[in-house]
């Protein structure tokens, strides 16, 4: 796409060549590559402005600004709401089937569940790894061609308002909230608010569109009724349309799982583990479904998903089973992982190492307390607890009979105390890396047993 048809989507005025063409766009001037449009964002610490004559220097074809500069330049009066222009000017132009992915866990895993389902129907158009802001998400519709079939947009939350703005550029057929849990709810306060976040997408739906919903969700009633369409949930209830029906476990990172729907079975071994996996994938069988994939088909094509990387990630480290889940951490995330460390095919002992749960606000001290429930019930042989409020998971796996010389409890993270008690694991142990994205616990993987 030239830069002056992007300028003329989004409302903007080019200043710079007419026969520049743009090849990609980066919000992160360390990321702009030849042929790139640079999006200058104006930050609380940062302004992107600022780096537009870096950007220049390595290729970049001029950058998307809010005020004139020197460089070529697409000058508009807010980004945010150039970018939402652009995205809405490309999605009027697509007939085919628009999926909105939400929900406080599973976002990412069920996008790629759901674009391996939906390719019998054609090539898949889907956000890229997790650009599902209000910055990141309209510019995927930048790569839709005439050869896509069907389009998946992943939308995160970081307050009330935002889903409803992405819906509002992507425009969804379908919709899926994974789970309505406690991710990032320092930004709403409360699980109700995150219900009223996440429904923003619901609330986009046409009345002839599809809502997907997990069965035994808290709020599964609730949203049930703010759906304006047909709603399809998936689950392990009976009352669940695609149930599934059996999971077992076949190695560290593969499994088999079995789905039932509408008097059908079928059976496939998707590349991951864990059984809230298999729930992500039957979501992603109900997006297929709806967009009119047989369901066979869908659960066949499971099998092909490309998996995204630090969620449940199997390392081989000298004999020590790595499985690295450090993109990022909620009582409900890490609670899935530690029950997916403790159904694993195990050689010898299980070892988890838990950093603090950042985002939850008041709800810090009982999320910690529900993990420390849950590393107790998880039979774990040895855990170390990095961070402040990893004290509570300490109390919590203590009152729940979890042995004391089981864990290993520290008040502030130091990588050279994550590193020194890796050193400790021993061919056959299996060690469950898990915590927030800020703290970076993969960095005490970085040279040890390579």
């Amino acid at each position: 796409m030239k830069v002056a048809e992007f300028a003329e989507r989004c409302g903007g005025v080019w200043n710079g060549s007419e026969d520049a063409e743009i090849t990609g766009f980066a919000t992160d001037s360390r990321e702009v590559k030849p042929g790139f449009l640079f999006i200058a964002i104006k930050g609380d610490r940062v302004d992107g402005h600022d780096f537009v004559r870096d950007v220049m220097k390595v290729g970049a074809v001029g950058a998307l600004v809010t005020r004139p500069i020197t460089e070529p330049h697409v000058l508009v009066e807010s980004i945010e709401d150039a970018l939402a222009m652009f995205g809405r000017s490309v999605r009027a132009e697509f007939s085919g089937p628009v999926v909105g992915i939400t929900g406080s866990n599973g976002k990412t895993t069920t996008k790629e569940f759901a674009a391996a389902a939906l390719s019998p129907l054609g090539k898949v158009l889907k956000s890229e790894g997790n650009k599902n802001t209000q910055y990141t998400s309209p510019l995927s519709w930048f790569r839709l061609t005439d050869e896509h079939k069907s389009v998946i947009v992943e939308m995160g939350m970081r307050g009330l308002g935002q889903i409803a703005h992405l819906a509002e550029i992507a425009q969804p057929t379908i919709g899926v909230i994974t789970v309505v849990g406690t991710a990032h709810i320092e930004k709403v306060g409360t699980r109700e608010g995150i219900l009223e976040a996440k429904t923003e997408l619901f609330a986009s739906l046409p009345h002839d569109g599809t809502a997907i919903i997990w069965r035994e969700d808290d709020f599964y009633d609730e949203l049930k009724q703010r759906a304006p369409c047909p709603t399809l949930s998936f689950g392990t209830s009976e009352d669940a349309d695609c149930r599934v029906i059996g999971y077992r476990s076949l190695e560290w990172g593969k499994c088999t799982v079995r789905f039932a729907y509408k008097g059908e079975e079928a059976e496939v071994n998707l590349p991951t583990f864990g059984r809230h996996q298999a729930l992500n994938a039957a979501a992603a069988v109900l997006v297929a479904v709806s967009a009119g994939v047989k369901f066979s088909e869908a659960v066949e094509a499971l099998a092909e998903a490309d998996l995204p990387a630090m969620r449940l990630e199997i390392l081989d480290r000298g004999g020590v089973t790595v499985l690295m889940d450090t993109y990022n951490a909620s009582p409900d995330s890490t609670v899935a992982a530690l029950e997916a460390l403790a159904q694993g095919p195990a050689q010898a002992r299980r070892i988890a190492i838990l950093g603090e749960m950042k985002e939850l606000g008041n709800y810090t001290e009982a999320g910690h307390r529900a993990v420390g429930l849950a590393l107790a019930a998880a039979n774990i042989d040895l855990a170390l607890l990095t961070g402040g409020p990893t004290r509570f998971i300490y109390d919590e796996a203590r009152q729940a009979g979890m042995n004391e010389d089981r864990l290993v409890s520290v008040s502030d993270l130091s990588l050279s105390v994550v590193r020194a008690f890796l050193n400790g694991a021993r061919s056959g142990d299996t060690v469950l890396i898990k915590g927030s994205r800020a703290l970076g616990l993969e960095k005490a993987l970085e040279g040890w047993r390579a």
